[in-house]
């Protein structure tokens, strides 16, 4: 247990260059005794660790100072290549990086890691874009993904939804997200809020050597998942209130009816006396939802609102009167 703490601690001074006492204790959850203990163990060991005095003081590593030892447990080195992603690692340009630092990693691992990562390697496979769909042609992306790692501005033309269609705008790129084998930056315009922008509507870009200073406490993941809850938000304008024949409940999930099951699981609705399910459903609009519930027939009544009625028996007159003639 000691032994793994000393290492833990000697790897965040390595990668966090200074901590403090009570950064560590925190850190590893332990008592600020405990901490002062091991630093002593450490530097009775050899290791070149010092403490700066002052308010701005912490424990250090002597400049230039790198440990070898990874200390990586098989479950750990197992868990790397689990991430490995090779499709996106290529159209990041990573390709030779990524087998590079694969190489390396079997290298620092006993035959036995080497073995089940291995395994796990060959067992184990992402794929990242959804089914029907190719994953979007992005030629800009290496370019994007060079200027997100050293904080330079780039220059696109873009085309979006809206008229004028195609902008230039200069942007500053924060980060790179894969959803569903399409590509998304997170960029600023000339200082304005953070925003997304799809990488594959990029009709050009060119590089420049101007920096930008990233906006403190940007949080990539957090920013993504606001952007998610926020399009969630706009797409969905109104609500539907239906009810499931049980024959089509027990078929939700095979049917990939997601909103239908995500509906029926948040409000956690309960069967009535005939098994039917009577639930609330956001909807787009009422053209969207026509199309998307009218193919559960005669397992699915809409009882409100009434012009989703209405154009639900008019989609089903035009689909009898096109079939009898």
């Amino acid at each position: 247990m000691r032994s793994s703490r000393l290492l833990s601690i000697l790897l965040l001074l390595q990668t966090r260059r200074q901590l403090t006492a009570r950064e560590l204790a925190d850190e590893l959850e332990v008592s600020l005794r405990t901490i002062y203990r091991d630093v002593e163990a450490l530097a009775a060991a050899g290791v070149p660790v010092y403490a700066d005095q002052g308010r701005a003081g912490g424990y250090r590593l002597v400049d230039g100072y790198r440990t070898k030892l990874t200390g990586l447990t098989e479950q750990e080195a197992a868990a790397l290549f689990m991430v490995g992603m090779p499709g996106p690692a290529a159209a990041l340009g990573l390709t030779e990086q990524t087998s590079g630092a694969e190489l390396k990693l079997l290298a620092a691992l006993a035959p036995e890691q080497r073995d089940r990562a291995g395994r796990l390697k060959n067992r184990f496979y992402l794929d990242v874009p959804a089914w029907y769909k190719d994953a979007e042609e992005s030629p800009h992306l290496a370019a994007i993904a060079e200027a997100v790692l050293h904080d330079r501005r780039i220059k696109v033309l873009y085309r979006r939804w809206e008229a004028p269609r195609e902008v230039e705008r200069t942007l500053s790129p924060y980060g790179l997200v894969l959803k569903n084998g399409s590509w998304y930056v997170a960029a600023s315009s000339s200082g304005n809020e953070i925003r997304t922008y799809r990488v594959s509507n990029i009709l050009e870009l060119s590089t420049t050597d101007e920096p930008f200073t990233r906006a403190a406490g940007f949080d990539l993941p957090n920013y993504w998942q606001e952007h998610l809850d926020q399009f969630e938000e706009r797409r969905f304008t109104g609500h539907a209130v239906v009810r499931i024949a049980p024959s089509l409940v027990r078929r939700l999930a095979d049917l990939s009816a997601t909103l239908l099951l995500k509906a029926i699981t948040d409000t956690g609705a309960e069967p009535a006396e005939d098994g039917t399910i009577t639930v609330e459903v956001p909807i787009e609009s009422i053209g969207n939802a026509a199309t998307q519930l009218i193919r559960f027939a005669g397992d699915l009544e809409v009882l409100q609102p009434a012009e989703l009625r209405q154009e639900l028996t008019r989609l089903a007159h035009n689909i009898l009167k096109t079939y009898e003639a």
